[in-house]
């Protein structure tokens, strides 16, 4: 019986000698050099192939003698970690010394971290303050687009119209919302600030606006008890108390509310920019327990007409494709709601081919999606066909578990509106069900025949949770945040009640006016007499209020 390793060494030696026998054939390659006017003949070429040496295959499998070998086929899980370490850092050496995530802590808590930014200060809690610089380079990035917003912020910054201002905000922490805090700064105000959302965070913004001196409580993939502890520590702080409140969804609002009441009751003001907020409000207002003024940011005409429907409309597409790669064209699509969001939704979709359909309460707005050309159907009546839902109602349970034990294998659902309450995800959360995470924010439901759902960012919206959202829409929402804080905190006493106000007309063509220059666009001004016609002042407002854009 033949030793297999003395057959391993007799093949090792074959081997070295075919591949000096390919070295001298490569020097006589070598050797035809030819100068610029000469050629290489065909019988050259033929001859150096014919001195190639040809080897029959060699049939004898190698085996080796034990199965204890020197050496793991598979890396173990610490080093597939290093593997891991090492391809990212090769891949980040021709960009910079550093990289956007510090894998070496990763898995700890921020809360559990002990952090000093260069001015010494540690009222901070975000992911890792060293991803600062990158942090950085995103919001100069944003400002380039954001130039109606640094317009405004070189306009007002000698008056300071919110010194003395102390903004406590919880929105989407972007290069977006850090160059509007930025703004509030120059103006004036001190800030403090967490998320609204547990997935949107971009860590290396939050690293680069605590660096600035800003108290940011916020890092991508908080828990439910984080964000309420971040909500918490923006709010309860020795010596300092907030006099005004920017808020996305009224969870702020609501904590202050029940948490904090005395607190609450010296707030000048509160401008909420999300209709899930904005219903909250008038459900305080309604009941009389509203006891400061609120500006209705959400409904004003350069939110609702350009956030709400540009920045959908461009974003949908990218959240869905960034987390699924779907094709759109041919695919059945539910849109679930045609109001502004729904509408810059079922735009994207049907323009890249969707066959899609509308769900709607509202009359008016399912007349309107009758007219662009759209089914208005019931859920129910098309559930088993979808290929995608698309929830953009600021309601809740608007898919309920029964639809989504109807659906079909390889759904893909998905929700457009502030809040996570619009897909019923919490009752997917059950034994007989499994859930699987196939990347960020992408997880497939199992059930037990098989069939799987495809869930994004468990319900929670998916542009900013999956993808990005355009900068120059949000330059418009921020500059009319601005406005609307400046607003409340210098409007003289009796001016506002305690009640929810929509921006003055008057503000949000100011805001649409800063905003032209960016397309060299030229307004056409009217003249004494038809103004007078018209019965308008020549410098605005130009509609009325009840005026539908």
């Amino acid at each position: 019986m033949s030793d297999p390793a003395v057959e391993l060494k007799l093949e090792v030696k074959q081997a070295s000698k075919e591949v000096k026998e390919s070295e001298n054939v490569a020097e006589k390659y070598s050797a035809m050099t030819v100068s610029k006017n000469s050629e290489i003949t065909m019988g050259e070429l033929s001859s150096a192939a014919s001195a190639m040496p040809t080897h029959k295959p060699v049939k004898k499998q190698i085996q080796f003698v034990e199965d204890k070998q020197e050496f793991s086929r598979f890396p173990t899980k610490a080093g597939r970690r290093s593997l891991s370490r090492s391809i990212s850092q090769s891949s980040t050496d021709s960009c910079g010394s550093a990289s956007y995530t510090d894998s070496s802590d990763d898995e700890t808590s921020p809360r559990d971290k002990t952090q000093v930014n260069s001015r010494g200060s540690s009222d901070f809690c975000v992911k890792s303050i060293k991803q600062a610089e990158f942090g950085r380079r995103e919001i100069e990035i944003a400002e380039q687009d954001m130039s109606a917003l640094i317009s405004l912020r070189k306009r007002a910054q000698s008056e300071k119209p919110l010194a003395g201002a102390k903004i406590v905000g919880c929105t989407h922490i972007t290069a977006q919302t850090a160059v509007l805090i930025e703004t509030l700064m120059a103006l004036g105000a001190q800030c403090r600030w967490t998320a609204c959302n547990i997935y949107s965070t971009q860590n290396e913004v939050a690293s680069a606006l605590s660096e600035k001196g800003v108290a940011v409580f916020a890092w991508k993939g908080e828990s439910e008890d984080d964000f309420w502890w971040c909500i918490d520590r923006c709010v309860n702080t020795e010596g300092w108390q907030p006099n005004m409140i920017l808020d996305d969804g009224g969870d702020l609002t609501h904590w202050m509310y029940k948490k904090y009441p005395n607190v609450f009751k010296k707030i000048r003001g509160i401008v909420e920019e999300s209709v899930t907020g904005v219903h909250r409000l008038y459900q305080l207002s309604k009941a009389g327990k509203l006891c400061v003024p609120a500006m209705n940011v959400n409904d004003s005409v350069t939110k609702q007409k350009f956030d709400n429907l540009y920045c959908c409309r461009e974003s949908i597409l990218d959240g869905l494709k960034r987390t699924t790669d779907v094709m759109f064209g041919g695919k059945q699509v539910a849109v679930c709601g045609y109001g502004e969001v729904g509408k810059g939704c079922c735009a994207a979709l049907k323009a890249l081919g969707s066959v899609v359909c509308i769900t709607e309460i509202d009359p008016i707005c399912a007349l309107q999606a009758c007219m662009d050309g759209f089914r208005v159907v019931q859920l129910n009546e098309v559930i088993r066909q979808v290929d995608i839902i698309v929830t953009c109602t600021g309601n809740k349970n608007v898919v309920t578990r029964d639809q989504l034990d109807r659906m079909k294998n390889g759904s893909i659902v998905c929700n457009m509106g502030h809040s996570n309450t619009e897909i019923d995800v919490a009752s997917l959360r059950t034994s007989e069900l499994t859930w699987e995470r196939v990347r960020s924010q992408v997880d497939h439901v199992i059930w037990p025949d098989g069939k799987r759902v495809i869930l994004l960012a468990e319900g929670r919206l998916l542009n900013l949770s999956c993808s990005t959202v355009p900068t120059f829409v949000l330059s418009i929402t921020a500059t009319t945040q601005a406005l609307a804080l400046i607003e409340l905190y210098n409007a003289p006493e009796g001016r506002y009640k305690q009640d929810v106000y929509l921006l003055p007309k008057k503000m949000d063509e100011y805001v649409a006016s800063l905003h032209l220059t960016t397309f060299d666009a030229h307004l056409t001004e009217l003249s004494d007499d038809q103004a007078k016609y018209l019965g308008l002042n020549k410098n605005g407002p130009y509609k009325p209020n009840y005026y539908r854009y």
